[in-house]
């Protein structure tokens, strides 16, 4: 079958950290790309599991890049933890391992918090650069007696210019160790609460799309998983050597994102 050209997809969601930028610095034709695609009319929206910002702060970060968007065209690991705990556990109370910006989406949403993990009926983990011995004690506790565990994303590390930090299922895996209870639940990319929440933000059937980003396990995933095109760019995590070590198989290998032009 012959593979439809990278420009003539009418919606794109693209990956952020190793496709658009890292860290601090935006990569190579990124603006230019998105621009291009923006003048055309063409859809752009932007997926990303961090934890750390907001929706608003994502936006802001794009903007400084020379990507203009809107904050309804980003979505997050924590926007779509708001919209979980909205629509599918109603009357929720969270404690938060995680920073602001958690609390603000949080309290976007509408979502009660506590900061009595005890008195927690889910606690959501994210990256908490403040995370230490109390913390995990009180966490660990918390779940041993009940309270579910929720991961905002399945992300080990996040990329950053000098290497890689720790990322969310870091701190899950030495809570699920410590308290002997494995996570309740995951809910950034791939899973099915991104992805129903990505299809329903883009507003186009899924063989009109094109998913783009630097990760095998969670951006081509998510692309597969509902049915989009997916092109995997080889500014991030992943390699072409990667795709036998994986399984997943992207419809289009880039060398960057200027690629779909």
């Amino acid at each position: 079958m012959q593979q439809i050209p990278l420009r003539d997809f009418s919606s794109y969601l693209f990956d952020l950290d190793g496709t658009i930028y890292v860290g601090g610095k935006a990569l190579n034709g990124a603006a230019e790309t998105i621009k291009a695609l923006q003048e055309q009319m063409k859809t752009t929206m932007f997926a990303t599991n961090t934890t750390l910002y907001t929706r608003e702060e994502v936006r802001d970060k794009l903007a400084g890049f020379g990507i203009s968007c809107k904050t309804e065209e980003v979505i997050t690991a924590l926007s779509v933890a708001g919209m979980y705990f909205r629509d599918f556990a109603t009357g929720s109370k969270v404690f938060l391992l995680g920073g602001e910006a958690m609390e603000e989406e949080m309290s976007r949403f509408g979502i009660a918090v506590t900061g009595e993990a005890r008195q927690a009926t889910h606690v959501l983990v994210g990256l908490d650069r403040s995370f230490d011995f109390d913390k995990m004690t009180t966490v660990v506790n918390a779940v041993r007696n009940g309270t579910q565990l929720v991961g905002a994303n399945p992300d080990p590390f996040c990329p950053v210019e000098e290497g890689v930090i720790p990322d969310t299922w870091a701190f899950i895996k030495a809570i699920e160790t410590a308290s002997g209870v494995p996570v309740g639940v995951t809910l950034g990319k791939p899973t099915k609460y991104y992805a129903s929440y990505a299809l329903k933000q883009l507003r186009n059937s899924p063989d009109k799309c094109l998913m783009v980003g630097d990760r095998l396990d969670t951006d081509i995933a998510l692309g597969k998983s509902i049915g989009m095109h997916t092109a995997l760019v080889l500014t991030g995590v992943d390699s072409r050597e990667s795709i036998p070590r994986a399984g997943i198989h992207p419809d289009y290998v880039c060398t960057s994102i200027k690629d779909i032009l």
